[in-house]
């Protein structure tokens, strides 16, 4: 069996493809009320760590806007 890629180590493109598989398969709605619940948290942190990878690509475009002037 493949190892699973932690999403630790996924860059922004590759945790918004686990984000839209985790919603893909919570749309289908075959889970159980717990494997909802685990599968909503681990969508709740990919996008946690999306945001986060946007916010500091944001930061950095700030920091050499500001070089720019």
């Amino acid at each position: 069996m493949a190892e699973k890629k932690q999403t630790n180590d996924l860059n922004l493109e590759e945790n918004m493809k686990a984000l839209d598989e985790v919603i893909r398969v919570l749309e289908k709605g075959d889970l159980s009320l717990e494997q909802s619940f685990e599968k909503y948290k681990e969508g709740m942190d990919l996008l946690l760590k999306c945001n986060n990878s946007v916010d500091k690509v944001e930061k950095e475009l700030q920091i050499l806007e500001g070089e720019g002037v």
